[in-house]
């Protein structure tokens, strides 16, 4: 149940992010969510897109440095503290969050990717707490 994300990095230039996010528009892959986190040389761009295989093809074949990384993403109610009850079953069960960020969101539910240190253990920790992981494929179609 594991969702493939593509991290691409990028030099810290204008035109970078508008060159990978048309190679994926011309190629009708789309971005269901993104993060862009910088330094003063390059930036890493995580992404949920709904083809990674070939997402990840065609940005190399340009000439970008891209990989495929297997993340989380689990549903919660938009209710106050359920970021905090994530945390705290995966503290609980030994589990670093290395980065998270924002998949979608709604009145209702919201939806967060998660790059963990044990990713089946976590994967477990969540079952077992009855929070609910979203199915990659939905993700993907988002």
């Amino acid at each position: 149940m594991y969702m493939k994300q593509l991290t691409v990095f990028l030099e810290n230039r204008e035109g970078r992010l508008e060159s990978v996010t048309e190679i994926l528009s011309k190629n009708d892959i789309n971005i269901a969510c993104l993060a862009l986190a910088d330094t003063s040389e390059y930036g890493v761009l995580r992404m949920v897109v709904s083809e990674p295989d070939k997402a990840k093809s065609l940005l190399k074949e340009a000439g970008f440095s891209a990989r495929l990384t297997d993340v989380l993403a689990v549903r919660l109610a938009q209710v106050p503290g359920t970021v905090g009850q994530l945390a705290k079953v995966l503290a609980a069960a030994g589990i670093n969050v290395e980065y998270m960020y924002t998949l979608s969101s709604s009145k209702e539910f919201g939806s967060m990717i998660l790059k963990v240190s044990d990713i089946e253990k976590a994967t477990e920790a969540v079952k077992n707490a009855g929070l609910e992981l979203v199915d990659p494929e939905a993700a993907y179609a988002l």
